[in-house]
């Protein structure tokens, strides 16, 4: 059973590599959860406005015969990855982070350690892990390269990901560094986690942590031939929320992740959630010097861009809360963001799911993979309405990720509660039997 430790916010003089993983619902919370689960006659009227006005903002990003649009600014399978672990303990008390970061390499090959106890690696070492980057150690292709399989030395298994010589460039070269010395300061238990970097002559590599049991998006549609139940769906929703509240507030600065979907989602063999590939990941504005956000080239996938930023360039964490309402809508729905072989009026999930869920139709909206039950029937509606929230049009009007996870965590206390009476009569359906 899991914990929920105290979540403090960010303390400029304390020590920002000390952070635990887990949020705890909070009652007191002016966000209250009342708003999210429990739906009056006039807060109906009020969510009727909202999902008009969301709609609105679906019509105008996204042009639905296309899975992505211009500005979708290709599939983020980047390269570049980034480090990530937890070792909060089980209590719930915090534990400072440990001191590994990740090694980097110049042009010559020659190791440069950022803190000891690190990982190293050569090129000869990388070579061995993969085979010569044998074909049967492929794993995935993304727009920036290929990742293989490999096994370290002392036989840890990790991702390579090695960048496309095709796309190499200087202005490539700076961003690789910057990005990779950002990334390798950061680690928590729903990020996948960084081991290090080589960078020889006209290779680019990332070494990170394996998962084995493939991408959120991959279990939706049942490839791996299991249904993922709502109690699972919900648990991995908590994941990423406390993943991506860790980028926003307990990093040395925050940071913006700009690519929150189910194909960035890995899952383990226990069906935890790690958040992977930062190649759009953003350092967000400086809020000490009075910043409000960052002006920046519009940088995503289709489907999840928050419509305020695809409009102003103007990014904020906001932008990934945005991000993650369409991924509840997913987790809910089994189905992509965009699904262009559906007639008009479906083919921006998003979209169609809010103005089901507004007009009092949230259940017909539902994965047909999943059961229509009494516990199931509540979680959705209080799933979708802070989807809803996440995606409202307006940033000032979406809640903060760590307030998503509160609300998540509440939604899941209450689901289990319903669940119990079940299963207690089930058991004892069960001792009758025999």
């Amino acid at each position: 059973m899991r914990r929920t430790p105290s979540y403090g916010r960010r303390n400029p003089t304390s020590d920002p590599r000390s952070t635990p993983d887990r949020i705890p619902y909070s009652p007191s919370s002016p966000y209250s959860l009342s708003s999210t689960g429990q739906k009056s006659s006039s807060g109906r009227s009020v969510v009727s406005v909202a999902a008009r006005s969301v709609a609105g903002a679906f019509t105008s990003c996204f042009t639905p015969p296309e899975t992505k649009s211009s500005v979708s600014f290709g599939d983020s399978e980047e390269f570049k990855a980034p480090s990530v672990f937890s070792d909060a303990s089980r209590d719930g008390s915090e534990r400072r982070r440990s001191s590994s970061r990740g090694i980097y390499f110049n042009s010559n090959n020659s190791r440069h350690e950022s803190e000891p106890g690190i990982l190293k690696f050569t090129m000869q070492e990388i070579n061995k892990a993969t085979k010569n980057f044998s074909p049967s150690f492929k794993i995935g292709q993304g727009g920036f390269g290929t990742v293989y399989k490999g096994r370290l030395g002392d036989g840890t298994l990790v991702a390579i990901k090695r960048a496309k010589k095709s796309v190499y460039d200087k202005h490539l070269g700076v961003e690789f560094q910057s990005e990779i010395q950002m990334l390798a300061q950061v680690e928590h238990l729903n990020l996948v986690k960084f081991y290090g970097y080589l960078e020889h002559e006209d290779e680019k590599i990332v070494v990170v942590e394996y998962v084995p049991n493939g991408t959120l998006r991959q279990h939706l549609e049942c490839l791996y031939g299991q249904i993922l139940d709502l109690a699972a769906r919900l648990d991995v929703a908590i994941d990423v929320a406390h993943a991506v509240t860790y980028l926003h507030m307990y990093t040395d600065h925050p940071i913006i992740h700009r690519d929150i979907k189910s194909s960035n989602i890995l899952l383990t063999e226990n069906f935890r959630a790690k958040v992977a590939d930062f190649g759009f990941a953003r350092l967000a504005a400086d809020s000490d010097s009075g910043e409000t956000h960052v002006s920046t080239q519009v940088k995503g996938t289709a489907g999840y861009l928050d419509p305020e930023y695809l409009r102003t360039y103007q990014l904020t964490e906001k932008s990934d809360v945005f991000s993650f309402g369409v991924l509840l809508v997913e987790l809910v729905t089994g189905r992509r963001p965009i699904e262009p072989k559906r007639e008009i009026k479906e083919r921006i999930t998003a979209k169609w799911a809010m103005k089901k869920f507004t007009d009092g139709d949230a259940l017909s909206i539902l994965d047909p993979r999943l059961e229509q039950t009494a516990a199931n029937n509540v979680a959705i509606e209080k799933i979708l309405e802070l989807a809803l929230q996440c995606l409202a049009p307006r940033r000032q009007n979406r809640p903060s990720m760590r307030r998503c996870a509160e609300i998540l965590w509440s939604i899941r206390k209450d689901y289990k509660e319903v669940l119990a009476p079940d299963f207690r009569s089930f058991s004892s359906r069960s001792q009758m039997s025999t």
